[in-house]
C-alpha cells in the first residue's frame, strides 16, 4: 500500500480487536496501584512493552504536558489515543522506508539525482525534469552530492 500523493498522511488507522485488547492489558499491567491512570514512569514502561524502546525525556514531557492536570496521570482513553497515534506514525515511517528502499537500487542508503530521476520516471513519467530537479534541490543535501536518506525524510 503506497500513498497516492506526495506528502500524503496516513489514513486513520484502527487497531484490530486483539491489538486493542493488548493495549488495554498493558495499561492495566502498568497501572500498578489500580488508580485508573499511568504515572510518567509507568507510561515509559508501557511504551517499552508495546514499542520496544524507552521514551526520551522530551517525549515523556510532551505526553505528560497534554494530560488533564486534574488527574494524577494518563487515563486509559488518553493512553489508547497516544498508542494509536504512535502506531500510525510507526506505520507511516515504515511505508516511507519501504518506498525509499525500492528506489535505492544500489543499497547505498541515499539517492543520487540520477536515482531520483529514475524513480520519478517510474511513478510520474509526465513530470518535467525541471520540476524533478527543483524538488531534489529542496531536499537536505550532504557532502559529495548525497541527498535524501530515508532517515532525513521529514515526518510531519
Amino acid at each position: 500500500m503506497f500513498f497516492s500523493q506526495a506528502g500524503a498522511r496516513p489514513r486513520m488507522w484502527e487497531a484490530s480487536p486483539s491489538e486493542y485488547k493488548k493495549w488495554v492489558e498493558v495499561f492495566k499491567a502498568c497501572d500498578e496501584e489500580n488508580k485508573g491512570c499511568l504515572s510518567r514512569e509507568n507510561f515509559k514502561v508501557a511504551v517499552v512493552m508495546l514499542f520496544g524502546y524507552k521514551p526520551s525525556k522530551i517525549e515523556a514531557d510532551a505526553v505528560m504536558s497534554s494530560v488533564d492536570p486534574n488527574t494524577s496521570g494518563i487515563l486509559l482513553k488518553e493512553f489508547l489515543d497516544i498508542v494509536r497515534k504512535k502506531k500510525e506514525a510507526q506505520l507511516y515511517r515504515n511505508e516511507i522506508r519501504h518506498i525509499f528502499t525500492a528506489f535505492d537500487r544500489h543499497y547505498r542508503g541515499y539517492l543520487t539525482l540520477e536515482d531520483f530521476k529514475k524513480a520519478f520516471k517510474q511513478v510520474a513519467p509526465k513530470l518535467s525534469e525541471r520540476i524533478i530537479l527543483e524538488v531534489f534541490r529542496q531536499l537536505p543535501s550532504y557532502p559529495l552530492g548525497i541527498s535524501l536518506t530515508w532517515e532525513s525524510y521529514p515526518m510531519r
